[in-house]
């Protein structure tokens, strides 16, 4: 479940934030929106999707679920993307421009490479974070790790909570690490990670 919403946050956020360089008025408010949503409890977002999402019969489960950890991934994504591109330094800007690439080929072969440190820094946090949240969702029956630590709750069995509590905190410490190799695979050499 965390696995698919970072890809979809990804796949909404880095164009985004991207997007959002070309336009001040418009990142200001898309990440105040986002620092909103970021804002919101996890448990008060579930409720507040499942009359929502209950008029298509999905009010409970994966789909909400799925849906809050692509909103609460937004803001680090978005705002990490939107700063790395726009800290690109502007007289590499201009010597790519001097060399005459296009719009596209210097946000693929400069701006991009440049800023992906920063890049893959908002999707590490953000997929860490949601490992977290993604834990608090079996409250609304979407499974996962999380089912451990609630049945330990109710049925007060502190083995069950620290097993499920050790085991998001093991999964959330290597998908950071997994990330992190894969940022370091692919940031160009000579910039720093």
């Amino acid at each position: 479940m965390v696995g698919i919403a970072t890809i979809i946050a990804i796949l909404i956020g880095v164009p985004l934030g991207i997007y959002l360089t070309t336009n001040e008025y418009l990142a200001e408010s898309i990440l105040r929106i986002a620092s909103i949503i970021m804002t919101i409890p996890s448990l008060a977002l579930f409720g507040m999707m499942i009359p929502i999402l209950s008029l298509i019969g999905q009010g409970i489960g994966f789909l909400p679920a799925l849906i809050a950890l692509v909103l609460y991934s937004q803001l680090p994504i978005i705002r990490n993307t939107y700063t790395g591109i726009k800290d690109v330094n502007p007289n590499v800007r201009d010597a790519a421009k001097a060399i005459g690439m296009s719009t596209i080929q210097r946000l693929v072969k400069v701006e991009i490479p440049i800023a992906m440190p920063l890049i893959m820094t908002g999707i590490r946090l953000a997929t860490v974070m949601n490992i977290g949240i993604g834990a608090i969702a079996a409250f609304i029956g979407a499974g996962g790790l999380g089912v451990l630590i609630n049945q330990g709750i109710s049925r007060s069995n502190s083995t069950m909570v620290i097993v499920g509590a050790v085991a998001v905190s093991i999964m959330a410490i290597m998908a950071d690490l997994l990330l992190k190799y894969i940022q370091k695979r692919f940031t160009v050499k000579g910039i720093n990670s």
